[in-house]
């Protein structure tokens, strides 16, 4: 303790008169405390910069658990780097490429922007061109499909229009393969002959929303099917029967959502013209309302959710030559082609 102390007060004390020794202890204490200090600079610099390191790590790992930035959170929240590329891709892809995630991402989109969408002129196109698709079904069948309409059906809980409305396309498949048995998608509306509650009280109504016709759906196209809102007259045969609204799945096509204009002498029904409008796909080539339309022949009779309009024991369907007023009683086999949305 005493050495320490007469340390101290040597430099403190008498420094001024020991120049010489003085001197060198003095440059001695300083360069020690600039080595002492330079070490602690450092030390504090690799602290600070470790410490911005992991705020940086952390600040990127909230980032990506939120979706709102960082390597691969582009998808989430207002549409990030990823889906830009997703549509660029889309934007450059065929569309009778288009796999089911592909005809789900193009539908979300025109679902979301409308026709500003860029891929919505693409879509456009593959409607205009008949492009097909096609599902294997749970019974080993393929279904083909086609899109008929574009930001067209209204989603069942409110919340905006579906991008995509497809149309089954492959019934005459169906029709010309004899090992296929009166199931599934070759069925009738009803087991008796009414059509009291209309489309949406039918037992087709029913087997393709969530029984067999439903079931024969892959799983991977179940899960991408928007419920959508179908209007339609559900009384039966009634001049003024009010147009009601269901939520579907798969649905059938209404009268008025073939045609451009209700058949005349039906005009005093109100509700003839009510069930929906023209979809996209038939505009200008679905011209006559009650004969033959060139783009809706085919070697089978499909049926219409739309009941007869001066008959209660029955319901329309389409002709083999593209006539949609024709009718029969509903215990009747046809075939059934659904429309779903995207």
């Amino acid at each position: 303790m005493g050495k320490r102390e007469r340390k101290i007060s040597k430099f403190t004390g008498r420094w001024i008169t020991e120049q010489g020794a003085g001197t060198v202890e003095y440059v001695i204490v300083v360069l020690v405390a600039i080595v002492i200090g330079a070490g602690l600079l450092a030390f504090g610099n690799q602290v600070s910069g470790q410490v911005t390191k992991t705020g940086g790590s952390i600040s990127s790992w909230f980032s990506k658990a939120n979706g709102t930035g960082g390597t691969g959170g582009g998808n989430a929240g207002g549409g990030g780097g990823g889906t830009d590329s997703r549509i660029e891709e889309l934007k450059e892809k065929d569309p009778a490429d288009w796999t089911l995630d592909d005809q789900k991402a193009v539908a979300e989109d025109i679902g979301k922007k409308g026709n500003s969408s860029e891929l919505y002129a693409k879509a456009k196109a593959a409607m205009d061109a008949g492009t097909e698709w096609s599902i294997t079904l749970t019974d080993g069948k393929t279904m083909t499909y086609r899109i008929i309409g574009i930001n067209h059906d209204d989603l069942a809980d409110g919340s905006g229009k579906t991008g995509l409305t497809f149309l089954n396309s492959s019934a005459i498949r169906y029709y010309n393969d004899l090992s296929y048995k009166p199931n599934g998608l070759f069925n009738r509306m009803n087991a008796t002959n009414t059509t009291a509650g209309g489309w949406e009280a039918s037992e087709l109504r029913q087997k393709m929303n969530s029984g067999e016709i439903w079931n024969l759906m892959p799983s991977d196209f179940q899960s991408k099917v928007e419920t959508v809102k179908k209007l339609t007259n559900n009384v039966g045969d009634d001049y003024d029967a009010p147009v009601t609204a269901t939520a579907d799945r798969l649905f059938l096509l209404s009268y008025s959502e073939i045609v451009e204009t209700p058949y005349s002498e039906w005009l005093d029904w109100s509700w003839i013209g009510n069930e929906g409008t023209q979809y996209e796909a038939f505009k200008g080539k679905v011209t006559e309302n009650n004969s033959g339309n060139d783009c809706l022949k085919s070697n089978v009779c499909l049926w219409e959710r739309t009941v007869f309009p001066i008959d209660s024991t029955a319901f329309l369907f389409v002709y083999i030559d593209g006539d949609p007023t024709y009718s029969c009683d509903p215990a009747q086999l046809h075939f059934v082609c659904p429309a779903f949305c995207f």
